[in-house]
């Protein structure tokens, strides 16, 4: 008779998970090799590693009776550390971890989306009460990986869907789109240009979706020569506003999806002699402390990130004590801050 797959023994069936010692049997190692991917050890070939986690995902795997306890700390990592954006998450995920008496470990894992391989072996190893991944995402194996060790993970503002598979914290981007256009309008502006942030981002798209709402309401078109796509950074925004008010039809106004956008926004103005808010209204998005001390002071959306740090904090600490977030999807209100760099389209 021929062998089938409902043959295995029951104990490899993946309805029930498996030892240690049934997982090094499945894979040909030794339950020490096994133990050391479990626990994120560095010493492991990467094909066995890889064969390990595999089985750990195909079939499960069977924690000891006493689970190993947690070590006292957050990981929060971050794909930029620069910028004010960075310590307003840092303050908010402080705040929460230290009423808990948790220390905070902070990673940067520049130009990758998701983060890299070899950081999920670290965390492994550190064993933390929680992840909290910002602007980032991770794969599928990298969820399992942490799932199968009990360790939560929550997202503040995700790059992509985050679906419900992990929760996450985010803010109202299509409503601060919407507002900043509705803001530029009233002041009788129609000539605004846009300088988006990366297409990948999640938030970018929302912020452009409200935007264009705005303007669909209002009977305006949104004129794609007005619209760039940045990257969120400052010298970005510079370079995109050269360009911009070069045009034959410079626009009057310029939304900026972010405040570091804004800020070169500002130095084009200056270096073409354009006077804010006089010849050009300019408006930005995040509220960073620095919008203010700009010259004029910047008008601009409010995204609350040390609140949303701070609930996400609170959310890994609530799973990784058995408690079930009350909801996956946690969406935070965003405002338009008007301060000095917005005024009405001069007759």
């Amino acid at each position: 008779m021929t062998t089938t797959r409902e043959s295995t023994p029951p104990e490899h069936t993946p309805s029930r998970p498996l030892t240690i010692a049934q997982i090094a049997e499945l894979a040909g190692v030794s339950p020490a090799t096994v133990s050391k991917v479990v626990n994120g050890r560095s010493e492991v070939a990467p094909e066995t590693r890889a064969l390990v986690e595999d089985l750990i995902r195909e079939h499960g795997y069977r924690r000891q009776k006493k689970r190993p306890t947690a070590a006292p700390l957050i990981e929060l990592v971050f794909n930029e550390l620069e910028g004010g954006y960075a310590m307003e998450v840092i303050k908010g995920v402080e705040q929460v971890a230290r009423e808990h008496g948790l220390a905070v470990v902070v990673s940067e894992l520049p130009d990758h989306h998701p983060p890299a391989r070899g950081w999920i072996e670290g965390v492994i190893g550190r064993r933390p009460h929680g992840v909290i991944v910002v602007f980032s995402g991770l794969t599928r194996a990298q969820r399992e990986q942490l799932r199968t060790r009990d360790i939560p993970v929550v997202l503040v503002d995700p790059t992509g869907d985050p679906g419900h598979e992990l929760p996450s914290v985010g803010a109202g981007n299509w409503s601060g789109g919407l507002s900043a256009a509705r803001h530029l309008l009233e002041l009788g502006h129609r000539r605004i240009a846009l300088i988006t942030g990366p297409a990948h981002a999640l938030s970018s798209r929302a912020r452009l979706d409200g935007f264009r709402a705005a303007m669909d309401a209002a009977g305006v078109p949104t004129d794609p020569e007005l619209v760039r796509q940045g990257d969120f950074s400052a010298e970005d925004g510079l370079a995109h506003a050269r360009s911009l008010l070069a045009l034959p039809r410079p626009p009057t106004a310029v939304f900026a999806f972010n405040d570091a956008q804004a800020m070169g926004v500002y130095q084009a103005a200056h270096e073409m002699g354009l006077r804010i808010p006089d010849e050009l209204s300019v408006v930005g998005f995040d509220d960073l402390p620095m919008a203010q001390w700009l010259i004029p002071a910047l008008t601009t959306v409010r995204q609350p990130l040390t609140e949303m740090a701070a609930a996400a904090t609170a959310m890994v600490v609530a799973i990784a004590r058995g408690e079930s977030p009350a909801q996956d999807r946690v969406e935070l209100t965003t405002g338009l801050v008007v301060r000095g760099s917005t005024a009405a389209l001069a007759a």
